[in-house]
């Protein structure tokens, strides 16, 4: 049941308060605009810029408000579905930073509370909404992209432990990150129903993260390679060869958290703002009439978006988790910011080609980073393809012809 009005109020004037007080004025008045490398991903290898950022995590972990719907057994802020809505509002009012950017929040903490048993449970969350563990995701593999299930990570029992070989692509951060979510084949007879979901340690003997560059010029995405990994059996979650059901359910929320929270690229910046900077006005309106309209067009299917994604979330949280609509939303995501950050290029002119030094702004420099980033939002979190056939087969109903 939930809060009534009075209530929520009430708890509405209490989560201000303590954001007031709590909330360091360095990490007010940016929102969710600022730069990759500013961003608090915690975990052991974490640096801070600002010692400000390590106290409004610790303040926000020590809450529970970085996961706030998780129970409070395992670490979580206990909210109601309102009052979470409250904290959002509220944080957006000071336009707060994010306290942490975490994989383990966004997919790996909603199929632990799913699967995990009470030690897992236990043990993990309370790590993940402190951000004291950063995670990555062994998904991929070079001969197991768009068909994930073919991945072929041997994973063998060897009686007290298990013994991992193999290799993943396309690892984000996994040279950052303390542990890894993973996927192995423990079954070679079966293709979906021989796959398990274990978690290790990045430092375990035998695991080697190998940074892949970009054109972008950064360097998210790894090579991960595994020589004899051992794991301890109890970092299995689920059963043995249930690893699939579990896959299909994280990628659901990774792709629900991608679709809600954008692929960067100049998030934050208004579109409008900066054309009217650089192309100029006439009547206080930019004044290339073709790209005022692009723009224009822009901003009501991002409006149409946002409006679309919050009745699927609605509608998640009804059914106790997302649906597989979350592929639309994904799709349309990775499309919109594309053309976002190829609009934000186009309005700057000749100085969105800066890479680096004098003469250019760091924002300027940002554009065109992010526009070349922005190209593997349609890989990224399942392939557009892909997501194309989820598409028609589960939410259209639509059948292959024979």
């Amino acid at each position: 049941m939930g809060l009534d009005m009075s209530d929520l109020e009430n708890f509405r004037a209490e989560t201000r308060k303590w954001l007031e007080e709590n909330c360091p004025p360095s990490m007010r008045g940016q929102g969710g605009g600022a730069f990759e490398d500013d961003a608090v991903w915690g975990g052991r290898k974490q640096t801070y810029k600002n010692p400000d950022a390590k106290l409004w995590l610790d303040r926000m972990g020590a809450k529970g408000w970085t996961a706030p719907t998780w129970p409070k057994d395992y670490g979580g802020g206990g909210l109601s579905k309102d009052e979470a809505k409250v904290l959002t509002q509220e944080l957006a009012r000071i336009k707060a930073r994010p306290a942490l950017l975490s994989f383990g929040i966004w997919m790996l903490g909603p199929v632990l509370l799913e699967y995990a048993n009470e030690e897992q449970k236990k043990k993990f969350l309370p790590q993940i909404v402190k951000g004291e563990i950063r995670w990555c995701q062994g998904y991929s593999e070079p001969g197991a992209g768009s068909d994930l299930a073919s991945l072929r990570t041997k994973c063998e029992d060897k009686g007290d432990h298990f013994l991992i070989n193999g290799q993943k692509i396309w690892t984000s951060y996994a040279d950052q990150a303390d542990w890894i979510f993973c996927l192995v084949r423990t079954d070679t007879t079966k293709k979906h129903e021989g796959i398990s979901f274990v978690l290790f340690d990045m430092t375990t003997p035998g695991v080697e993260a190998r940074p892949i560059k970009l054109i972008s010029g950064q360097s998210p995405f790894c090579e991960t390679f595994f020589t004899d990994v051992k794991v301890p059996k109890n970092q299995m979650v689920g059963k043995l060869n249930g690893g699939w059901e579990i896959a299909k359910r994280l990628l659901q929320y990774e792709r629900q958290n991608i679709s809600s929270g954008g692929f960067g690229g100049g998030a934050g910046v208004e579109l409008e703002d900066i054309a009217k900077e650089y192309v100029g006005t006439e009547d206080g309106a930019i004044a290339d009439a073709d790209l005022r309209a692009r723009i224009t067009a822009h901003r009501m299917d991002a409006r149409a978006f946002a409006l679309t994604v919050r009745r699927i979330e609605e509608e998640s949280k009804a059914a106790k988790g997302p649906s597989a609509a979350v592929s639309i939303i994904k799709y349309a995501a990775a499309k919109l910011n594309q053309d976002r950050c190829e609009l934000m290029v186009e309005a700057m002119g000749s100085q969105s080609l800066g890479w680096d030094g004098e003469g250019y702004k760091p924002e300027e420099i940002a554009a065109m980073r992010g526009m070349l980033r922005s190209k593997g939002n349609s890989i990224e979190g399942g392939t557009s393809e892909v997501n194309l056939n989820v598409i028609s087969k589960r939410v259209l109903g639509l059948l292959d012809h024979q």
